[in-house]
């Protein structure tokens, strides 16, 4: 059945639904929920029951680059910079160099046990050499696996932000397949361009990107998204066009969003978590349409060693070598080793060759298909396995009994407190944003006029108001006040 204009919606809204059931029942079974929408699309592909034909490498890798944007984005916007502080070098590392080493050592494998050339064997082992952060919080989620200190924002630190690198190093050494003339040494300008270009951009362009967000003043709360959305693709494209990492411009600009007050920045975090799994599930089902299982079977048997080499060699070689700077455990080494799920991004990555039109493009997009499937269906299903018995797992925490409780434990902001802003007070005229209030107290109220306010971001403050603000200790409280220019007194503690 081939996707026309008429039953497009139809089709996409069917699979979009069965797609969503599927994945609610993967979680007892400790599935990655993604892997459910990559079934559902297989299915219904040419080869399926469902018979739809699709085969447009042009148009997955079109639909992965704008996934992969907002995944990248809403990753950034979720990723606590006080939490990934400690880690920040070993994920640096991971990220970085980890991934050098993984995608260097599988080549050099592929190369010694196949009749690819060195750089074709280099190219498979840089698209299989990123980790799939949806796939291994989405199971350390269903599982409520908690794990020991700094361990999971190592982790997280990892999955989010090595894509750039696996990016980087998937266009260098397909650059050497199709120009084998050229030095391997020629890729290290090219990579010092992508690195510092994104770098300096991701933060340039999220600074600009806060200004924008703040500045601007917009009707309706439900704009503020969108306008986050139009400056998620302005750092992607203008980033891509002067030569530098986009993905890493894009997750470097929400990291710092995400670390910064913005307007209604609750209301952004929790659309683009949204669109990050919807995207998510629309990748998996391209992918799972362009994928005709038939032409895997002839790969198999190098699919299985290129897989296990992959999950016992390689990815432990990479992170061993490159925590070899830092004290750890060597369980948690273990442990780092193990979660290095791969997912829709190699299975994206594989398209490029498949673009470019070298020879082998179709036996090495089949065998990362095989490689992801298996390495989710090895590693995925015994992660909370693994954590229990290299001792890496703390006991299951009991969740708070209702959300009001959820609310007062977090951060602990449990001191209810009355401030009235006098007219002297540098907080006047000012919005809420713009306060430099501490992230540990929040404004629940303002009292005006004899009506009370729920405040935002864009709320100005105005003389006489009554604020009435969650703090955490009377420390906070302090610097709440600090923040509104105004002298503490003792009647000002009253408590509500």
């Amino acid at each position: 059945m081939d996707i026309t204009i008429e039953n497009v919606l139809l089709i996409g809204s069917l699979l979009l639904f069965i797609s969503i059931l599927a994945g609610k029942t993967s979680y007892k079974f400790g599935v990655p929920t993604l892997l459910l929408f990559l079934a559902v699309g297989m299915l219904a592909g040419s080869e399926g029951l469902g018979g739809i034909n699709f085969n447009d490498p042009g148009l997955a890798q079109f639909i992965g680059i704008v996934s992969l944007n907002f995944i990248l984005f809403s990753g950034g916007l979720d990723t606590s910079w006080k939490s990934i502080k400690p880690v920040l070098w070993q994920g640096i590392s991971l990220s970085t160099l980890g991934v050098l080493f993984t995608a260097v050592g599988l080549g050099a494998f592929v190369w010694g046990i196949t009749d690819f050339t060195i750089y074709e064997a280099l190219l498979l082992g840089a698209i299989v050499s990123s980790t799939d952060a949806a796939a291994v919080f989405s199971i350390l989620r269903s599982k409520n696996l908690a794990l020991k200190t700094k361990l999971r924002p190592t982790l997280e630190l990892e999955s989010g932000s090595n894509d750039p690198m696996a990016y980087f190093l998937t266009i260098a050494f397909l650059s050497l397949v199709v120009s084998p003339e050229k030095s391997i040494v020629s890729i290290i300008p090219f990579f010092l361009q992508q690195i510092l270009i994104g770098t300096a951009m991701g933060f340039l362009l999220g600074k600009l990107s806060k200004l924008v967000i703040n500045r601007i003043r917009l009707d309706f709360e439900g704009l503020y998204p969108v306008l986050a959305i139009a400056l998620m693709f302005i750092v992607f494209s203008t980033t891509d066009f002067i030569g530098g990492n986009g993905f890493l411009a894009v997750y470097l600009s929400a990291v710092y969003l995400g670390n910064h007050n913005i307007i209604h920045k609750k209301t952004i975090m929790r659309m683009f978590d949204g669109l990050a799994w919807l995207m998510q599930i629309v990748l998996f089902l391209t992918l799972g349409l362009l994928v005709y299982p038939s032409q895997i079977l002839p790969v198999l048997g190098i699919g299985v060693m290129v897989s296990a080499f992959l999950i016992f060699i390689a990815r432990p070689l990479g992170v061993f070598l490159s925590l070899s700077f830092f004290k750890m455990k060597m369980r948690r080494r273990w442990y780092v080793s193990w979660v290095g799920l791969r997912g829709a991004v190699p299975i994206v990555f594989a398209t490029y060759p498949l673009i470019a039109g070298i020879d082998k493009a179709n036996m090495i997009f089949n065998i990362v298909f095989f490689v992801s499937l298996s390495s989710v269906l090895i590693q995925g299903t015994t992660l909370s396995v693994v954590a229990k018995w290299l001792h890496v797992a703390l006991p299951m925490q009991v969740k708070p009994k209702s959300p009001v409780d959820a609310f007062l434990s977090d951060e602990s902001k449990s001191n209810l407190s009355e401030i009235q802003v006098p007219e002297y007070s540098q907080a006047v005229g000012k919005k809420v944003v713009h306060l430099q209030f501490p992230k540990r107290a929040i404004i629940a109220m303002i009292s005006r006029n004899d009506e009370f306010i729920t405040p935002n971001g864009n709320t100005e403050i105005e003389a006489n108001d009554l604020l009435i603000i969650l703090t955490e200790n009377r420390k906070t409280l302090e610097e709440v006040y600090s923040s509104l220019g105004i002298k503490p007194e003792s009647e000002d503690y009253l408590s509500v």
